[in-house]
């Protein structure tokens, strides 16, 4: 297993405080803390880690996080982050801390599977599978509808980050840190801030280029942070797409500079602004969506 690459995705997280959880699992989760948190450095390693043993188990699991007869197995891995290390506005409150992010790859896994057994053809279904489509389906949509009154700590995407994602943060809040061999870049926001950022852009967005597209991410994106409490705080992390950057490819990136300036242009109604703007996106992230067409 320490020959396999990290996963090739970024993630947007929720870190709740741990009074937003009910009882039991609220004490659960300070169990996982009290444990040891994940390493954020190791956050994609680890989930790779988890589906791995998942699928090598005796029966393999269908799911991430289950027992053999399908039960769930535990709260799992979780993330922690000190209010300190989220910059917000004065009006914007964050915590107490600890701030917790579950990492819930169970709910995830089923909603890509969900997701998989939609679009995949059925050669790929078969081969992929342990257990015939349809029973897949049904456990899967089923822990997914478990998830109806709340909503998973954790997005993600493969081999690109969606752009919409960046109206969430400030562009100067990037912080890039640095270990041996491997570095992490990401931004965090207050919760408050997080949603108002996404109001203004949606509002904008569905004025200048209507319902579809980027305003549906963001309207979306708005709504799953409506499952959370206020006191969050939201992270977006470059995950193991840094391990396809350069030092000169991290220099030179302005995505979430150019994001917000294409909000900007939008609201002042100044298309050559945003289209200079998109094609300095187009062009930083054209290698990426190479790779991804290679894979």
């Amino acid at each position: 297993m320490l020959a396999v690459p990290e996963p090739f995705v970024a993630y947007l997280r929720v870190y709740e405080p741990l009074t937003a959880f009910d009882s039991p699992l609220r004490e659960e989760l300070e169990a996982a803390v009290a444990q040891g948190p994940v390493d954020p450095f190791d956050a994609g390693l680890r989930e790779q880690d988890v589906w791995l043993r998942s699928q090598l188990a005796s029966p393999p699991r269908l799911l991430p996080g289950e027992t053999a007869d399908g039960a769930v197995a535990g709260i799992g891995d979780v993330l922690v982050l000190d209010p300190a290390d989220v910059p917000s506005a004065p009006a914007a409150t964050v915590g107490p801390g600890p701030l917790v992010c579950p990492l819930d790859l169970r709910g995830r896994s089923a909603a890509a599977l969900v997701g998989f057994l939609g679009d995949a053809e059925v050669p790929l279904r078969t081969a992929a599978l342990q257990v015939p489509a349809e029973k897949a389906k049904v456990r899967a949509t089923a822990v997914v509808s478990e998830l109806a009154g709340g909503g998973v700590h954790v997005l993600s995407s493969t081999w690109t980050v969606p752009l919409p994602w960046f109206v969430l943060i400030d562009p100067a809040e990037r912080c890039v840190f640095t270990e041996p061999g491997r570095r992490r870049v990401c931004w965090r926001a207050a919760m408050a801030d997080a949603r108002r950022r996404v109001a203004r852009a949606h509002s904008i967005g569905r004025k200048s280029i209507g319902e579809e597209g980027p305003t549906r991410i963001l309207r979306e994106t708005g709504r799953w942070l409506e499952r959370f409490h206020p006191h969050s705080a939201v992270e977006l992390d470059y995950g193991g797409l840094v391990q396809l950057m350069t030092s000169s490819d991290l220099d030179a990136d302005t995505s979430a500079e150019d994001v917000h300036a294409i909000v900007d242009a939008m609201e002042a109604d100044d298309a050559e602004d945003v289209a200079t703007h998109y094609e300095t996106l187009r062009d930083f992230w054209a290698e990426f969506a190479a790779r991804e067409r290679h894979n």
